[in-house]
């Protein structure tokens, strides 16, 4: 059945710019099953100084590889939070603006928080369209972990009364995190909210493009081709990675006589130049800092690792469970995955395609690379066979599957 569905993603980019690739993979398999589908994001491309609207047009129509877009214009932030909190409630506001231009779709999936869904699902009911809510980040329970705000603070408490009304006038709630029902019992909400209407779909990974961007986008790294035995981190190089972590580790692995162990670190994040002057200062010769590189090119650099790694700073958000996009990255590269934090729904421990260690000291982390350089090499080409197994199950045209689910949901369930 054919539906018409707006998307609206305030951080969803242009495919050449974007870097989290589901919203647009959701869109182009909805489409290629029938749907039509229009995605509605800011013209602000996050964590750039890229604007796409540099006249006063409040809003422009694009089409990128098939997917049709409205940027919605909204005012640069750059790295300021409270230009970002102005940019998103901008967004709400102008999207009301906008969108009243546009024929009314069956349903409206709203990749949103407790700042900015306010003025899109106002425009869903004052318009009898089911309104979806998918949730990739528990806010405001983000802000108080990471920026250390306190439960009782006026703005936090504010700020929860907002969530939990946006999940009660949502006709469907997805969560990307599999505790995301754990969360609103937790909560004690489960009482005014429908536990029938949450759904999880993880984030995911598109099969056949890495397997065919392995071919097409190959990096020139000498490095990467070596007879090393490499660990391998690809992502952010903030706070919350605490990638000196990972050096700390790299000092311990070679202190055991471990030679043949390279640790080899693609990113960019504002801790990155104070860790690559540790490398320098502490002689730390078995890491390295490879910089910035574009999307394309992580599926090669994943598949020529010995091991994959993440490194995340622990938090409460864990007992929810976590769906890392480079998890997934990892996955289908078909190698070892290295998880330096236990989570609930432990996606590793389910298809046996690493090793999640228990705690995050030192010692424990290099215990397990040790584990995993000795390892018998059947047993090692299982952790890689299903690592795989893993990942075909988190293609994205499966969790699109799942995600018309949910659109018949929301719709059935408006009508009742």
């Amino acid at each position: 059945m054919t539906r018409k569905v707006w998307i609206v993603s305030h951080y969803a980019m242009p495919p050449h710019l974007e870097m989290r690739v589901k919203t647009l993979r959701f869109a182009q398999y909805l489409q290629d099953v029938g749907y039509d589908v229009l995605l509605i994001t800011a013209s602000t491309i996050h964590n750039t100084d890229i604007n796409l609207i540099q006249d006063k047009s409040l809003y422009i129509e694009k089409e990128y590889d098939g997917l049709k877009f409205v940027h919605i214009k909204c005012n640069q932030y750059n790295g300021s939070r409270i230009k970002r909190i102005i940019n998103l409630y901008q967004f709400q506001y102008n999207f009301c603006k906008v969108m009243k231009n546009f024929d009314k779709p069956e349903v409206i999936l709203a990749d949103c928080n407790c700042i900015n869904y306010s003025g899109i699902y106002k425009f869903a009911s004052k318009n009898n369209i089911p309104f979806i809510s998918e949730i990739r980040d528990l806010w405001p329970l983000s802000i108080v972990e990471y920026l250390h705000f306190r439960n009782n603070n006026p703005i936090i408490r504010y700020l929860y009364s907002r969530e939990k009304k946006m999940y009660k006038v949502s006709n469907a709630i997805i969560f990307s995190m599999e505790g995301g029902k754990d969360y609103l019992i937790n909560k004690g909400w489960d009482k005014s909210i429908n536990l029938n209407k949450v759904f999880n779909i993880n984030n995911g990974i598109d099969i056949n493009q890495v397997k065919q961007s392995e071919i097409d986008n190959v990096l020139e790294d000498k490095e990467l081709l070596d007879d090393k035995f490499k660990i391998i981190y690809t992502g952010s190089i903030r706070q919350v990675n605490d990638i000196g972590k990972i050096l700390d580790v790299a000092k311990e692995v070679k202190s055991r006589g471990l030679d043949d162990i390279r640790f080899i670190i693609y990113g960019d994040g504002d801790q990155k130049d104070e860790l690559q002057k540790r490398v320098i200062d502490e002689k730390i010769d078995n890491a390295v800092f490879k910089g910035f590189v574009q999307k394309k090119y992580i599926p090669y650099i994943c598949s020529k690792a010995n091991v994959n790694i993440i490194n995340v700073v622990p938090s409460i958000l864990t007992q929810y469970g976590a769906s890392w996009n480079k998890l997934f990255d990892y996955m289908a590269a078909r190698k070892p995955i290295l998880s330096t934090l236990k989570v609930k729904y432990d996606l590793i421990d389910r298809y046996d395609c690493g090793i999640s260690t228990q705690d995050q000291s030192v010692s424990t982390i290099a215990n397990a690379i040790e584990e995993l350089y000795n390892m018998p090499k059947d047993k090692y080409q299982q952790m890689c066979d299903n690592a795989w197994k893993g990942a075909e199950c988190y293609d994205f045209k499966t969790l699109t599957a799942k995600l018309q689910e949910v659109i018949e949901y929301a719709i059935i369930n408006d009508k009742k």
